[in-house]
């Protein structure tokens, strides 16, 4: 027969199986008088059917706290709560500011496919960046270009083009006289914000290159005239006219010498005699008759000639060699031809060899006019003039520019060779009688 062993209250005493009393163990042998499903019983209770057994359920092990505590008596809150909602509260933050952060690139970006903002940002130039105060270099273009006007005449065979600038609110202009010189027509001034109006010839002086006109327009912002006899070598200046035609053109640079005397030749018209302010600013052709202005604003000389390297004057262009009449000489010749109609011309009273050489300068005078200036002074015939109030003179040309410079009347200092000695003598100038 089958034998159970699976712990159930079951006994077969003398091979008759059923229930027997609690806690009675079996009598039946098996040969021994002792029956073998037994014979460990005492220390098996599973082998023994008639002993108690019971099913017991211990409690899940609890984990060991975060932290230990000394205090802790098993009972109340443990500090590993704490950190978790510290955890929780932190996490919660980086989250925020998480999509805080996103939220705003998205607004300024349009979103992930957004426009490239370029720059530092910020909305425009600094007002410090933007407003020229009024003695910047920008500040003096804006408030002069107003009074620098653009002149068109009419020619022969077209038109001549140059600069001018507005003298005085009631419509007076000067310009060069090889700007206006051979009209043909009535000439035209052409304002800053290209307003256009007619203007009339007053006068000129052609020698000088100094030209006056008139236009029939007050209220008008006049220039402010400088010292030409008070500029250094140095000094920063700026150009304004049209040079080519580019209206509005304003160009920068320093005075780079004084004093600077030419002679120009042109076929067919006046020798022109000029003791220039040279600068290094950029001129060109249009400049002609536009003002040169010191770093205050004022007006300092006439852009009158420039120096070029090439053969003929059509193709001649800066070279940062540049020529201005010094204002002190045009402001006097413009105001004897808007009072007079023509300009008064200063003279020394003398006239030069034009073969005299001699390696160390001077000019030679060859007549002395009776009761003329240098007469007056001593100088005679025979006598090299070596230098007028301090400049070198080295040919004819360059008395006369530099003796024009100055007005009638003015005192002069002459240093002189005579039979090989030096003397120094004051000439006081006068104007020409014809």
């Amino acid at each position: 027969m089958p034998i159970v062993t699976d712990g159930s209250a079951w006994r077969q005493p003398d091979g008759v199986a059923g229930q027997g009393a609690p806690g009675a163990r079996s009598t039946s042998t098996t040969g021994t008088g002792q029956s073998p499903w037994w014979s460990d019983a005492l220390s098996d209770p599973w082998r023994d059917p008639d002993a108690p057994s019971a099913v017991v359920i211990r409690p899940a092990a609890q984990p060991p706290p975060l932290e230990s505590d000394p205090t802790s008596t098993g009972t109340g809150p443990r500090r590993g709560l704490g950190l978790v909602f510290l955890v929780a509260i932190v996490s919660a933050l980086l989250a925020g500011s998480l999509g805080g952060t996103l939220g705003y690139v998205f607004a300024t970006r349009g979103g992930a496919g957004g426009r490239t903002v370029l720059g530092a940002g910020g909305n425009g130039s600094p007002a410090s960046l933007t407003v020229r105060p009024p003695s910047s270099l920008a500040g003096v273009a804006s408030r002069l270009l107003p009074s620098v006007v653009t002149i068109k005449v009419g020619t022969g065979s077209g038109y001549s083009l140059g600069s001018g600038f507005i003298a005085s609110g009631d419509g007076y202009v000067i310009t060069n006289d090889h700007v206006v010189e051979g009209e043909k027509g009535q000439p035209t001034v052409t304002f800053s914000d290209s307003t256009t109006v007619s203007a009339k010839l007053i006068g000129v002086d052609e020698e000088s290159d100094v030209a006056v006109l008139k236009m029939d327009k007050t209220g008008l912002p006049a220039v402010q005239f400088g010292d030409s006899d008070r500029v250094a070598v140095g000094d920063p200046v700026l150009a304004i006219g049209s040079p080519l035609a580019l209206a509005n053109t304003v160009t920068y640079g320093i005075v780079s010498s004084l004093n600077r005397t030419i002679e120009a030749d042109e076929p067919g018209g006046p020798t022109r005699y000029y003791a220039a302010i040279q600068t290094d600013a950029a001129i060109n052709h249009g400049n002609s008759g536009g003002p040169l202005i010191d770093a205050g604003g004022r007006v300092i000389g006439i852009n009158s000639v420039i120096r070029s390297t090439a053969s003929d004057s059509e193709t001649a262009g800066n070279i940062g060699l540049a020529f201005a009449i010094p204002i002190n000489q045009a402001k006097r010749i413009a105001q004897d031809i808007i009072n007079n109609g023509k300009a008064r011309r200063t003279v020394i009273g003398a006239e030069l060899s034009n073969s005299y050489l001699n390696p160390n300068g001077g000019v030679e005078v060859t007549v002395v006019s009776p009761g003329g200036p240098a007469s007056h002074a001593g100088i005679r015939a025979g006598d090299v003039l070596t230098r007028i109030n301090n400049v070198p003179l080295d040919q004819p040309a360059d008395l006369i520019a530099l003796v024009r410079m100055y007005a009638p009347g003015q005192s002069v200092n002459v240093q002189y060779q005579r039979d090989g000695g030096p003397h120094n003598v004051q000439v006081t100038l006068a104007a020409s009688t014809n």
